[in-house]
């Protein structure tokens, strides 16, 4: 997985909106081991305890379990992951509105753009 995070935000939120992506589109299913902590701090170019406090608070929203001396492995409930993934979808196409009614178009505008592009 290639990681995308923005440096000026905190970085916790964004690996626990991440994580939850990948469980959410299928990268990792249900049961399944993820990568370690130090794994996956290296490839997201992060400090190990960053990624520790994400996996704990992932812990906590019930996406992922712990095993003492196993790993981390993703819930069989992953419900969670997928309304995470329903609402960046939704904050997204809204702030898309938004930006394209600063700059002018109506609602109708953009829906017929949106058809176009759908069409293409």
């Amino acid at each position: 997985m290639k990681w995308t995070l923005d440096k000026v935000k905190p970085l916790c939120p964004q690996i626990c909106e991440q994580v939850c992506l990948q469980i959410a589109l299928g990268e990792f299913k249900p049961g399944e081991k993820m990568f370690s902590v130090r794994e996956t701090a290296i490839n997201a170019g992060v400090n190990p305890n960053t990624v520790q406090k994400a996996f704990e608070q992932l812990e906590n929203d019930g996406i992922l379990y712990s095993v003492r001396g196993s790993g981390w492995f993703v819930c069989e409930d992953i419900i969670y992951a997928k309304e995470t993934l329903e609402n960046l979808i939704r904050e997204k196409t809204e702030a898309y509105f938004t930006e394209l009614n600063a700059l002018g178009m109506s609602n109708n505008a953009i829906k017929n753009y949106v058809k176009e592009w759908e069409n293409e």
